[in-house]
């Protein structure tokens, strides 16, 4: 079986300056965003394919609610299939779950009311008790209002559907929708990340490429049609990636305020959006014949989402046409050039302090109580191509662990006690402190701060993570002293 595979154009076919992207991706660049990837295609075409060092085209990415409308095609390929509709009560698809007596807007709960973000519940269920099981915290959570009534972000909800999938295919959601959507050659390496009772997370799950993601966003851009079949109904895709929903209520930045289908977000210019935290984002703007596909790790930048929408439209769109542009070899070249020197930045200030000879590989016993954390010790040294570097280690659990950082640079590891892959840096801080950011770039994408003060002879230690569900050992403040 053939399956998608896209054409590779310069922009100025399409009708996109180079210098257009080039300050697309600079404008990122200034604004601090922690980009990992970014694709455009216009006219079915790939115009642009860029990674940021230490990411590249095969890093598997979590893309979180991206999950959602994967989950939003996976039902509408079951009612094709006449499996369910879309006005069944979801009580009907699980008497196992139900407690002895369901309350009635619960019982009134439509699959579609799920979809469309219209729920009885204003919040996850789930996550009030993450050790109870999901799916059966969406029947047993008292509700807060009648289902089809308001918009609330209820991750719960997708969750819940995509147990309705596994249950009615006896498959995982992502290998039935690999089934079923073969043209479009989802790599064989995504998967999604299940919950403690083994259901597949369908609100946030999924680990992909960035390229997935291009190959499942023509899909809908296409209205479900690949390579000449159709794989899926237009009807349930235009109505999915319509208006059902207002969210301009309870929407934090307006790229969330447009509207709401059903597991797509409306946006600006007549777009619409998968939307994951982070920056994970398929961006469609139909008028302009463009998609535009971002990874990255926005949660520490207040309104970073918000930021590549808005260095999108501001950047790009006003000098896209319709028509061809001439080629310009030396733009194409610069472009080349920029799309090969993308990369995490690491962090700026200053590589050296008079603090760092004092304590260069002293060992802080940390006084602490129930932390789990026994020590500290940092040494600074510099690589064989004399970049300045240094080590983090630490005892914890009495067992060693050790983060390097470079100093103008970024080292790579494996973060301690979760085995995930990270890029570190520090820096010197005017204040004298010596503070360490690791991006994690993994099945679970964030970051992970250390502060470190040092006096005469003690070291006060603030770590703060910026990660959902992981993590947490590298929460709060520390204090040792020397031996």
């Amino acid at each position: 079986m053939s399956t998608l595979t896209f054409e590779k154009a310069s922009p100025e076919s399409a009708g996109i300056p180079a210098d257009a992207i080039i300050q697309f991706t600079k404008r990122l660049a200034a604004r601090g965003l922690p980009m990992h990837s970014l694709l455009l295609m216009r006219h079915d075409k790939l115009v642009f394919e860029g990674y940021y060092a230490p990411c590249d085209a095969d890093t598997l990415h979590r893309m979180f609610s991206i999950s959602k409308s994967f989950t939003s095609i996976a039902v509408g390929l079951l009612a094709e299939e006449g499996k369910l509709t879309l006005e069944d009560p979801i009580v009907k698809h699980f008497p196992e779950k139900l407690p002895k007596e369901v309350h009635p807007w619960i019982a009134a709960m439509t699959i579609k009311d799920m979809l469309m973000m219209r729920s009885c519940h204003a919040a996850t269920t789930y996550k009030l008790d993450l050790h109870s099981d999901w799916v059966e915290s969406f029947f047993t959570t008292p509700p807060t209002h009648p289902a089809g009534t308001l918009f609330h972000y209820d991750t719960s909800a997708p969750h819940t559907l995509c147990a309705l999938v596994e249950k009615m295919t006896g498959l995982s959601m992502l290998d039935y929708l690999k089934k079923k959507l073969a043209p479009l050659g989802l790599s064989e390496q995504s998967y999604m990340l299940k919950d403690p009772f083994g259901v597949s997370m369908g609100g946030s799950g999924l680990v992909a490429y960035p390229l997935d993601l291009l190959k499942f966003g023509y899909f809908i851009a296409h209205r479900g049609c690949v390579l000449g079949q159709q794989l899926l109904s237009a009807s349930y895709i235009d109505m999915a990636v319509s208006h059902l929903s207002d969210t301009c209520v309870t929407a934090p930045v307006p790229s969330e305020a447009q509207g709401y289908g059903m597991q797509f977000w409306r946006g600006a210019h007549n777009g619409y959006t998968c939307y994951g935290m982070g920056g994970q984002l398929i961006i469609f703007l139909p008028d302009h014949d463009l998609i535009c596909v971002t990874t990255a790790d926005t949660q520490d930048v207040q309104g970073g989402n918000q930021q590549i929408y808005d260095a999108l439209y501001e950047e790009l769109l006003p000098r896209m046409q319709e028509q061809a542009l001439p080629e310009e070899p030396e733009t194409a070249r610069r472009l080349e050039q920029a799309a090969s020197s993308l990369r995490l930045e690491p962090l700026q200030g200053a590589h050296t302090s008079d603090t760092a000879n004092k304590i260069n590989g002293k060992t802080f016993r940390i006084r602490t109580d129930n932390s789990g954390f026994e020590s500290f010790t940092v040494r600074f040294d510099k690589t064989s191509d004399n970049q300045n570097v240094g080590t983090l280690s630490f005892l914890y659990g009495q067992k060693p662990y050790a983060v390097e950082f470079g100093l103008g640079n970024l080292q790579t590891g494996s973060f301690p006690l979760y085995d995930m892959h990270y890029a570190a840096s520090g820096v010197w801080l005017p204040d004298g402190t010596l503070y360490i950011k690791a991006h994690i770039i993994d099945s679970y994408v964030g970051s992970v701060h250390f502060q470190l003060s040092f006096g005469e002879n003690d070291l006060t230690i603030f770590m703060r993570k910026k990660e959902e569900s992981l993590f947490h050992e590298f929460d709060g403040h520390l204090y040792g002293r020397l031996d």
